[in-house]
C-alpha cells in the first residue's frame, strides 16, 4: 500500500491527516530532539539494509498499521508489506507488517512505531471482547471523551476497529446536560429548552441518576437519556418506563466486562464504557530483524 493509499484510507475513516502528521513530528522530537539515535549511529553501518518483521506476542485485534506506515515513511521508508489490515484479528507469533529498507532508519522509527499501533490495537482488542460480551443483546457499545490528549482521533478510531461506535468526536458534535448543567440552568426542563433554541436539530442527550429525572428528561424529549450508575434492577424500569417514546437510553458507570450483558439485555441502546480508551492494556507487539 502507497503513502497516498495509507492516507486516502485513514481519511476515509474521519482521520485529519495533518493533525496526525503533527502528533508523528511530535513524537520524533520527543525520541530524538538531537535528531540521532547515538547506539544506532555507533552499531549500524551507514548503508546497511534490512527486512524487520512486525508480529504479534498476544492475540488481539490490529489497529494502526497505516499510522505506523506514515512514521516509516517519515525516515525514507516505503517497502511495507500488510501481512494483517486494521480490524482483522491476529494470533500471537503471526506477522503484521514486514519493513525493509535503511537498518538504521529502522531502528530510529521502531519505538514509535510500536507505540502507535500497540496501543491502538489494545483498545480495538479491549473494545472486541465487550462487543462480544454482549453480542445477541441489540445493545452497541459506545466510547466516551476520556482520552488521551492529542490522541482522541486515534483513540476513537481504534475502538471502531474492535467493533463499537463513537460517542461525540468534540464538545461540538452533540449536547449532553449533566448534573452540572442542570444545577446551573435550575432543572432539566430548562436546560433542554436553552439547547433547544440555541441549536436546534442538534442530538441532545441527558444525564440522569434517578427514575425522576429521566420522566422530566422524557417528557422534555431528550434524544438520548444516560442512566448514570444506576443498578440493572433500575436499568429494567427505566427501559419500561420509556417504552412508547423515541427516546433512546445509554447506561454508564459502573460497567464491566462481567456484568455488561446483564445491562444490554435490559433493552437500552447503547452501554457507555470510558475503559475502552482510558484503561485498555497494550496489545503486545514487537519488531525483529
Amino acid at each position: 500500500m502507497t503513502s497516498a493509499s495509507c492516507i486516502n484510507k485513514l481519511e476515509s475513516y474521519g482521520i485529519n491527516i495533518a493533525q496526525l502528521e503533527s502528533l508523528i513530528s511530535h513524537a520524533f522530537a520527543e525520541d530524538m530532539p538531537e535528531g540521532d539515535d547515538k547506539t544506532t549511529l555507533a552499531t549500524i553501518d551507514a548503508k546497511k539494509t534490512s527486512k524487520a518483521f512486525m508480529r504479534a506476542r498476544k492475540d488481539g485485534v490490529v489497529a494502526g498499521t497505516c499510522v505506523v506506515a506514515l512514521v516509516f515513511e517519515r525516515l525514507g521508508i516505503t517497502s511495507i508489506t500488510y501481512e494483517k489490515e486494521c480490524g482483522q484479528e491476529v494470533k500471537a507469533g503471526e506477522t503484521i507488517l514486514v519493513i525493509e529498507g535503511n537498518a538504521r532508519d529502522i531502528l530510529r522509527s521502531e519505538r514509535i512505531a510500536l507505540n502507535f499501533i500497540s496501543h491502538l490495537s489494545g483498545i480495538a482488542t479491549l473494545t472486541k471482547k465487550w462487543v462480544d460480551a454482549i453480542e445477541g443483546t441489540g445493545a452497541k457499545i459506545r466510547d466516551t471523551r476520556k482520552t488521551t490528549p492529542g490522541m482522541r482521533q486515534l483513540e476513537k478510531f481504534a475502538v471502531r476497529m474492535g467493533g463499537g461506535l463513537n460517542h461525540r468526536m468534540n464538545l461540538s458534535d452533540g449536547a449532553i446536560i449533566k448534573d452540572n448543567h442542570i444545577a446551573a440552568s435550575g432543572s432539566i426542563t430548562e436546560a433542554v429548552a436553552r439547547v433547544r433554541k440555541e441549536f436546534p436539530g442538534l442530538e441532545l442527550e441527558v444525564e440522569v441518576d434517578n427514575l425522576e429525572q429521566l420522566k422530566e428528561a422524557l417528557t422534555a424529549k431528550a434524544d438520548i437519556v444516560l442512566l448514570d450508575n444506576m443498578s440493572v434492577e433500575l436499568t429494567k424500569q427505566a427501559v419500561e418506563i420509556t417504552k412508547g417514546t423515541n427516546t433512546k437510553l445509554e447506561s454508564s458507570g459502573g460497567l464491566t466486562i462481567e456484568n455488561a450483558r446483564a445491562y444490554a439485555s435490559t433493552g437500552v441502546t447503547y452501554l457507555a464504557v470510558g475503559a475502552l480508551t482510558h484503561s485498555a492494556p497494550i496489545l503486545d507487539i514487537g519488531l525483529d530483524f
